[in-house]
């Protein structure tokens, strides 16, 4: 017996209550399915997600099933930036999930449906996805198109740099604002919404071929009509998301985001969600598999071309087929096929000549000529070979901080720097801007972590400082809080532990030597005024700070950030809420 008829037989007042919320006598004893998503007015992509509920709900019915639509919108990063709101977007994700497991427990379900398109939406669908634990598919929101000038969001922090360093006028800021956000859809971009769009059908959780689709495309209510249709079947064949997701699963996963130089908020988004199955990621997990890693897409904010092009080159099918010898072939999917077939069947299906036509249509409305191939290279011809990040270690991040180095200029791979610290995003940012920074300097934005302040994007400073000729590849910006999936430049982030827990990092005073190496993975405090000790004369210095330091009071008093304050874990560890 499915498990919602169990429960009517059990809560003699559900059935009335269903009817009196629109449910007819026949469907009560339907397949159940909860259709979750993060609809709502709150940005891009969550704006359009209403279309694709719909279409979810109308291949649950025709498969035989009824949909039951509930709702927790998301916030959006880009709108809180420069504001105590960004403090809020980490946190978010575990609200999310939490209220999922509240709506999807409080009442059972025999399958789910999880739409959501964007940086704490997606994996805190994800997330509420594995804990919640019914039979059930992903369906993302896909991504908005392009402007006029292939102008995408990205862009944004680097008019306003120059405009604040009077090097272009207010008109053309005003310009760029009007136009760069043309249609619904996750930002136009491989940040962390991307990113964890790709993450979900590289996991297995969403049909083949859906990831990253352009959000106004026919092509996506398709799948969202067929994803209500597979999560019917999955819940009469009882396939749990449990029964697919493996650690072969999320190496697959980790994979294809070396491929795509992926955002480093997956570092904190995946080990979360491994986390919620009993499986542990670690920073090492992602260093090891990005070592050597074709990094293969040509895409912004490190690319030529915005992410809608992604689908037009055949999307997460068309990545795994250039990596296809490092894939676990055989983990399953929730097609109920493994991930191998699945490729093979895409091959024969016109899955990727739809897409060509898709393609020939972009080229004709943007008047270029972009090939397949310019967009998803062929791994013998990669843009890169050693993934897209690195975890740091040493005795300034002894659990790891960050860096993408596919966005970080050569110049500053391997340097000793001075140390400048600020303990705040407010200070730092004002300090760049009006160049009381110098060549050579290690700059640092601490208290920013998980419990700081919520471990917030430091997004305006690491564009103004990648916008700047001089400062973007001659400093370093190094924080415990984090960066944005469109962030490039000299950044390293999550350093752990972070300063509000006592890390290294709090530790740091002006003139400190700080020695960066991403070749040998290191990020070192390796002298005191700009005099080299040898690392044992640090370890005592260390200490003898740390025995000083003194913890700051919480930030915020109460609420979710007081919660994140008091349960959340290491950034390097996905920040996720413990409670032991």
């Amino acid at each position: 017996m499915l498990k919602s008829q169990k429960m009517r037989e059990l809560a003699p007042e559900l059935d009335p209550l269903r009817i009196g919320t629109g449910w007819k006598e026949e469907d009560l004893s339907k397949p159940q399915i909860f259709i979750e998503s993060t609809f709502g007015d709150s940005h891009p992509g969550s704006g359009h997600l209403d279309k694709l509920v719909e279409e979810a709900r109308r291949g649950i019915r025709d498969a035989g099933g009824y949909g039951a639509r509930y709702y927790c919108t998301d916030m959006c990063d880009g709108e809180s930036q420069g504001t105590d709101g960004i403090n809020y977007s980490l946190v978010s994700r575990e609200m999310i999930a939490n209220m999922i497991e509240i709506q999807a427990n409080a009442t059972p379900f025999d399958g789910g449906v999880f739409i959501a398109s964007c940086d704490k939406g997606m994996p805190g669908n994800l997330i509420g996805m594995a804990r919640v634990n019914i039979p059930s598919v992903a369906v993302t929101g896909g991504t908005m198109k392009a402007a006029e000038k292939m102008l995408t969001l990205n862009e944004l922090g680097y008019y306003a740099a120059r405009v604040e360093r009077g090097e272009i006028p207010e008109s053309e800021l005003k310009w760029a604002k009007l136009n760069a956000c043309p249609s619904c859809g996750a930002c136009s971009f491989i940040g962390t919404a991307s990113t964890m769009q790709i993450v979900a059908e590289a996991l297995g959780l969403a049909l083949p071929g859906s990831a990253l689709l352009p959000a106004t495309s026919p092509d996506l209510l398709e799948y969202a009509y067929n994803a209500g249709k597979r999560s019917v079947e999955l819940a009469k064949e009882g396939i749990k998301p449990s029964n697919i997701v493996t650690m072969d699963s999320f190496e697959n996963a980790i994979l294809v985001h070396a491929a795509i130089s992926g955002s480093t908020n997956a570092m904190l988004h995946i080990p979360a969600l491994a986390h919620e199955y009993g499986i542990e990621i670690t920073g090492d997990t992602f260093d090891r598999l990005h070592r050597g890693a074709h990094y293969l897409l040509d895409l912004r904010p490190t690319g030529k071309w915005p992410a809608e092009c992604f689908y037009y080159a055949g999307g997460v099918p068309a990545i795994m087929e250039e990596i296809r010898p490092f894939l676990h072939l055989d983990a399953k999917t929730i097609t109920g096929k493994t991930l191998g077939e699945n490729l093979d069947e895409l091959k024969t299906n016109g899955y990727y000549e739809k897409c060509q036509k898709w393609l020939d249509d972009f080229n004709e409305r943007q008047n270029v000529h972009v090939t397949k191939e310019d967009i998803i290279r062929p791994y013998d011809k990669a843009i890169g070979t050693d993934g897209s990040i690195a975890v740091l270690k040493g005795n300034l991040a002894p659990e790891g901080a960050v860096i993408k180095h596919t966005a970080c200029p050569k110049e500053m791979y391997e340097a000793v720097l001075n140390a400048r610290p600020f303990d705040s995003e407010e200070e730092c940012l004002d300090a760049v801007l009006h160049h009381k920074v110098n060549k050579g300097d290690a700059v640092f934005i601490r208290y920013e972590g998980p419990k700081g302040s919520g471990m917030p994007e430091m997004f305006y400073t690491s564009e103004a400082i990648s916008s700047d000729p001089e400062l973007g590849k001659a400093i370093a910006l190094i924080t415990d809080g984090r960066f944005s999936g469109a962030s490039t430049g000299p950044v390293i982030g999550h350093c752990s532990p972070e300063a509000a827990s006592g890390g290294p990092i709090a530790l740091v005073e002006e003139g400190d030597l700080i020695e960066l190496s991403v070749s040998q993975r290191k990020l070192n405090i390796v002298g005191v005024k700009g005099e080299r000790k040898t690392p044992e004369e640090m370890e005592a210095i260390l200490n003898e700070r740390k025995a000083k330091w003194q913890a700051r009071p919480p930030k915020y008093k109460s609420g979710a950030l007081r919660l994140f304050y008091e349960h959340a874990e290491s950034p390097m560890k996905g920040a996720y809420l413990k409670y032991d």
